[in-house]
This record gives structure tokens, C-alpha cells and sequence, in this order.
């Protein structure tokens, strides 16, 4: 096992996210996503090369889209301290940027060197994620109903005092008519399952479970989050056609195996950053207030199990003058 991560490389990190978003926010409502990810991983790229560790992209985003991304195997950091795996999402939540709507947010998460799973061609996964609370009560196998009536008592709360978040697709129409006919409130979102993973494992956020199928990369992101604030996350790779599920089967995965959020993401020494570009549930978005820019971002930790809410404010001509060098 390769040497800890430092303590302090939390806060380097929250650096990385707070300037991917607000790279990012330039392009909130413009119709653009394309532009809108490029201008996060080209930020993100830029401050990564800063950040104290010998760091290689393990989980990149891109691929599924078409999108620029920070490819997987990619160097970053400044080539001193730990060795890492890195998971980023430079802009989790391209369309909802694009489009000007909620929980748009910047992410990285970080671990020990051979610690974090690596999917191969699995681009997406079956998720469910709870807060701590309810940890022991989930079960992947098990169905929605059982499920929520799982948390329910786990949470000595009603099943109708539950709400569950879903991708809005139609590979989740049955799941939402079981939610709905079990009596949760079912919150329906368009892009970006990470942010509602974090809220899910937080208390007070008015999110207690996320449910369904989504992104793999965005997976192994979530349960970084999840490991440093106590919850729990259950995950199977959802082969999308009998292509992609031979090519799992040749490379050796069990595409019926349970990962947890500990398999997912091994170890103790996990750190997740995220800022926000739009607002919503988790973090507000990027404003500009006055002559100055404001970021609101998480950072976590999960040796201590540190949560830190950090809100900066940035000289507005200093950013500008960072974009105007990075085209």
C-alpha cells in the first residue's frame, strides 16, 4: 500500500472543484453542455497540476457523451506526495447547466493508490444510497417496496414520510410506480446522481434514499462521499446490451455481485470535494456578488469523518483574468 494521503490535501482539493465550477458557470443557461464541460475540465486540469500528490485518473467522465474529459489513466498533481487514484466529474450535470436548472455541481474524490474500483466496460450501475440511519436496512436484491419499508423502520418514520430520488428515464418506469404505489414522495431529476447520493447520507436535506440506475464513474464518486459521512451504497453493473455484457464477462466481472460502498472504494484514507455551479438541494451555485465571485463547496474526509461547508469569495477581475489565459 502506497504512503497516506496528508490531511491537508482536503482543503487542496476544494481548490480543484471551486474552479472547475466557476469556469463552469460562464456557460449556466447558455444551451451549450459541450462548452460547458470543457470549460470544467479544462479548470479542473489546470488547479489539478498544483494539488501535492502523484495522482492517476482512475474514473474519468466523458466517454458515454462524447464529451472532453480528463481520461482515464491521466496523470495529475504536482508529482510530490501520495500516490492516489483519482475519480473526477469535472461538471456532473452538463445539461443541467446547459439549461440553467438545479444540482449542477463540480466533483473529485481521491484515495489511496489501488484502492478504488475500476468498472471497465461498465458504463453504468444499480444504486441504491442511504444515510446512516438506515445503513443496515438496505438490500439491492430486495425489492423497492421492501426496501423502503426497510428504511421506514430504521428511520421510526412512515413509509409515506419517505422521499427517494430517481433519474427521470424510461428504464425507471416501473421503479417509480412501485415507489409511488408503496406511498413514498418520488423526486424525479433530469442529470446528476452524485449530488443527490451526498444529500441522501446527510441529514436535514429532505432526501432519504436514491435509487436506480446511473452513471458507474458517478457510482464509485458517491460512494467516496459516502464513506466519509456514514451511509451506505449498494451498487450492481447494469450491462446495457449483450455486447457490453460479454465484454464484462471476458475482463472477469461478476455482473451479479453486490458492491458496497467499502468495495467500491476500499480503505479509510477517502477525500471528496464538490462545489456547486447551479443551485440546489446540496450546495447553492456560483453568483457574482458585487466585484466578487462566490462558491459554495463540501469537503470530506473519511478517517476523521470530517465535514466542512466551505464558503470563498473570489476577486471577480482575478477570475476573468484566469479564463481569458486558459482559452
Amino acid at each position: 500500500m502506497s504512503e497516506v494521503p496528508d490531511r491537508n490535501l482536503a482543503l487542496e482539493l476544494v481548490r480543484v472543484t471551486e474552479s472547475a465550477a466557476t469556469f463552469a458557470s460562464q456557460w449556466i443557461g447558455r444551451g451549450d453542455k459541450i462548452a460547458a464541460d470543457q470549460a470544467a475540465v479544462d479548470a479542473m486540469r489546470l488547479m489539478l497540476d498544483t494539488v501535492t500528490m502523484r495522482g492517476v485518473v482512475v474514473i474519468g467522465e466523458g466517454e458515454k457523451d462524447e464529451a472532453p474529459m480528463l481520461f482515464n489513466g491521466e496523470e495529475v498533481g504536482d508529482g510530490a506526495g501520495a500516490e492516489v487514484d483519482v475519480a473526477v466529474d469535472p461538471l456532473e450535470g452538463t445539461r443541467l447547466t446547459a439549461l440553467g436548472m438545479p444540482n449542477a455541481i463540480s466533483v473529485i474524490a481521491v484515495s489511496q493508490r489501488g484502492t478504488m474500483f475500476f468498472p471497465g466496460a461498465a458504463l453504468y450501475m444499480n444504486k441504491i444510497a442511504v444515510g446512516a440511519e438506515a445503513a443496515d436496512a438496505i438490500d439491492i436484491d430486495a425489492t423497492p417496496t421492501e426496501n423502503l419499508e426497510r428504511v421506514a423502520e430504521a428511520k421510526h418514520c412512515g413509509v409515506n414520510d419517505l422521499t427517494v430520488v430517481v433519474l427521470e428515464r424510461d428504464r425507471h418506469d416501473d421503479l417509480i410506480a412501485e415507489l409511488r404505489a408503496a406511498g413514498a414522495r418520488v423526486n424525479l431529476i433530469r442529470d446528476g446522481d452524485v449530488a443527490p447520493a451526498i444529500a441522501a447520507a446527510q441529514p436535514g436535506t429532505g432526501v432519504d434514499l436514491l435509487m436506480g440506475i446511473g452513471g458507474t464513474p458517478e457510482g464509485v464518486i458517491s460512494a467516496a462521499a459516502i464513506k466519509c459521512l456514514g451511509g451506505a451504497m449498494q451498487g450492481k453493473l447494469w450491462p446495457r446490451n449483450d455486447d457490453e455484457r460479454q465484454r464484462l464477462a471476458v475482463e472477469g466481472y461478476d455482473i451479479s455481485r453486490v458492491l458496497t460502498s467499502d468495495e467500491l472504494v476500499q480503505g479509510d484514507d477517502a477525500f471528496v470535494a464538490a462545489t456547486g455551479v447551479t443551485s440546489g438541494a446540496l450546495l447553492r451555485g456560483v453568483r457574482v456578488v458585487g466585484d466578487r465571485v462566490e462558491t459554495e463547496s463540501i469537503v470530506m474526509r473519511s478517517r476523521s469523518g470530517t465535514f466542512r461547508r466551505i464558503v470563498a469569495s473570489h476577486p471577480l477581475t482575478k477570475i476573468q483574468s484566469l479564463m481569458k489565459g486558459a482559452r
